[in-house]
């Protein structure tokens, strides 16, 4: 069938390059020519860029070049235009000093990317961690209709017929040989365990975190969130996204329509209910700051509290995303906060329709995987906000991951006043430190480190190891891998690095942690803190040029999404006018 452009209700943005037979388009038609498109590929249909995060330095995105080939054939299937655009991918695995200094120039390479080029729609191909909330980011402050399609998990990995989550059982190895009870031999045999397939980490680490933040925000098609990399369903997923992004072009279905705070509320509890990743709330804090909608920590505690943590997925349960794709996977726990009064049943999702129709008539197949309330991990599951004189802007912590033991507690301090003082320190036995302190670490925060790194789960003690003790209170002003378990207070705010509480901890210091009432508390009277605080210098040192010095002058607290002050809001897709 030939398609006509009489078919759309509207002039599509697309033709503002192509339409006509003047000399701009001409010019911009002329050289697009060149790589074989007939002419009438250029008759008013809807011109789609596939974002494509692949590259051999993304590891988790290796696959994506595939996923892209039948995320085209779905667009040209329903009588769009596709066009494969690549942009900026931060690898967590590769980047340093940290990928998350790069999330925000990320998007902002993104978003301009979409705006300056002659795209009426956006199929975001996603996968490692920090790709699927930047390009979000940079769809939301374009609001082009977009639709997430991501890479999907690795495989199980088994070791010795343990299985293996990529990321948590690094963490758990590590300290095993540490302890004295693994050899360095054998960590090195299970390192090909760990990673037996294209995709993203098989654990609820951040990058399936954010899967499921996309599909229960609405941004991506039901079922997207768990289906392995390697599974023939993820590219039949791929190429029925590819097919929606053209109608959702035709019925100018934007991010600004699905991105509502409904949604956000729904993406919160969703993040309770699987024991997600504590990075999903600067992600999100990041996303709806990009879109215009009024979301903070408060949220977070108020719509996390009471939801149970029923997906028994590692590091806060025993199994790994195939076995939860297997069981029926995000819709069956949307399903579940449905029949909770948990979920906002009305909010639209890039289907076109309410995100109850998608998930309301699903089955679970396996109720040791997605547990009935009743055997919830936890009861609360939501991310615990913590305030008090030590974390006036709040600071968070995983109460699915952390010991219940530990949850009121009050200790002496050991600091370390940065990650290489850290490591300097910590495997010295004479160190002052048992199972009782609280381990404190400063100047690892978005300006801190720079780009707030993942190092909030210290590494325990070798001498505390030894003694069977797994875990121990830590705070900081970092953030901690989705793949990452214990009681870790994290992203305290503000950071040290910006002259916040954190900053003035001495040694000796006694702490107190009371998570039922959301405390964290430095033991020292307000004149003392106020004192020290005055009497503060900065320990760091700001770039000098490039993206360093921008991020660095311009990136805002971790308490609301640790983005660049300026690129906050949805700024839309209008360009100037064409020089040619």
């Amino acid at each position: 069938m030939v398609f006509k452009a009489a078919k759309w209700p509207r002039r599509l943005r697309s033709q503002e390059w192509y339409e006509g037979s003047g000399r701009d388009t001409i010019y911009h038609r002329g050289w697009l020519k060149n790589q074989g498109y007939p002419h009438d590929m250029f008759d008013g249909r809807p011109i789609i860029g596939i974002l494509n995060t692949w590259s051999d330095l993304t590891p988790c995105n290796g696959h994506l070049r595939e996923l892209a080939e039948k995320v085209r054939t779905g667009i040209l299937e329903a009588g769009g235009f596709p066009v494969e655009v690549p942009v900026f991918s931060a690898s967590e695995n590769t980047f340093r000093p940290t990928a998350m200094m790069y999330r925000n120039l990320a998007a902002l390479a993104t978003e301009e990317a979409i705006r300056g080029q002659p795209m009426d729609g956006c199929v975001l191909l996603v996968g490692c961690d920090k790709t699927t909330p930047s390009l979000m980011m940079a769809a939301a402050s374009v609001d082009l209709p977009s639709i997430v399609v991501t890479g999907g998990p690795m495989l199980n990995g088994y070791f010795r017929g343990e299985r293996v989550g990529s990321g948590t059982h690094l963490w758990k190895f590590s300290e095993a040989v540490k302890a004295g009870e693994m050899t360095q031999e054998e960590f090195l045999e299970a390192e090909q365990s760990m990673s037996r397939s294209s995709g993203t980490c098989n654990t609820m680490g951040t990058a399936s975190t954010m899967a499921s933040m996309a599909e229960s925000l609405g941004m991506s098609l039901s079922g997207n969130a768990a289906i392995p990399a390697v599974d023939s369903r993820r590219r039949v997923m791929a190429q029925l996204s590819g097919r929606r992004i053209v109608d959702m072009v035709k019925d100018d279905l934007k991010p600004s329509d699905v991105m509502t705070k409904q949604a956000f509320e729904n993406a919160i509890r969703t993040n309770a209910a699987i024991g997600g990743s504590t990075n999903a709330v600067i992600h999100l804090l990041a996303m709806a700051g990009r879109v215009g909608v009024d979301l903070t920590l408060d949220d977070w505690d108020r719509c996390g509290r009471d939801v149970p943590t029923i997906v028994n997925l590692m590091p806060s349960g025993k199994y790994l995303m195939e076995e939860f794709y297997y069981a029926g996977g995000l819709p069956v726990v949307l399903k579940r906060l449905g029949e909770a009064g948990q979920l906002h049943k009305d909010a639209l999702t890039v289907s076109g329709g309410p995100i109850w129709d998608e998930v309301k008539d699903v089955t679970n197949h396996n109720e040791d995987v997605i547990l009935p309330v009743e055997k919830a991990l936890t009861q609360s599951g939501g991310i615990v906000v913590l305030r008090g004189n030590l974390a006036p802007k709040g600071a968070v912590l995983k109460p699915s991951a952390a010991s219940e033991h530990l949850m009121q507690h009050r200790g002496r301090a050991v600091v370390f006043e940065d990650i290489d003082d850290y490591k300097a320190k910590i495997n010295d036995e004479d160190l002052d430190i048992d199972e009782t302190c609280i381990m404190v670490l400063k100047n690892c925060g978005p300006k801190g480190y720079p780009g707030m790194a993942e190092v909030g789960n210290m590494g325990l003690p070798p001498k505390v190891l030894r003694k069977g003790i797994t875990d121990m209170i830590r705070i900081s002003d970092a953030r901690m891998s989705g793949t990452a378990y214990g009681t870790v207070i994290l992203h305290t705010s503000p950071e040290a690095a910006a002259g916040g509480p954190l900053a003035v901890v001495q040694n000796g210091d006694m702490i107190e942690v009371d998570v039922a009432t959301r405390k964290v508390h430095l033991d020292i009277s307000q004149a003392d803190l106020d004192a020290r605080l005055a009497a503060w210098t900065p320990k760091h040192e700001l770039g000098e040029s490039g993206y360093l010095w921008l991020h660095q002058n311009h990136v805002e607290g971790a308490d609301t999404g640790a983005d660049l002050g300026f690129l906050k809001g949805c700024r839309g897709s209008a360009v100037g006018k064409d020089s040619h």
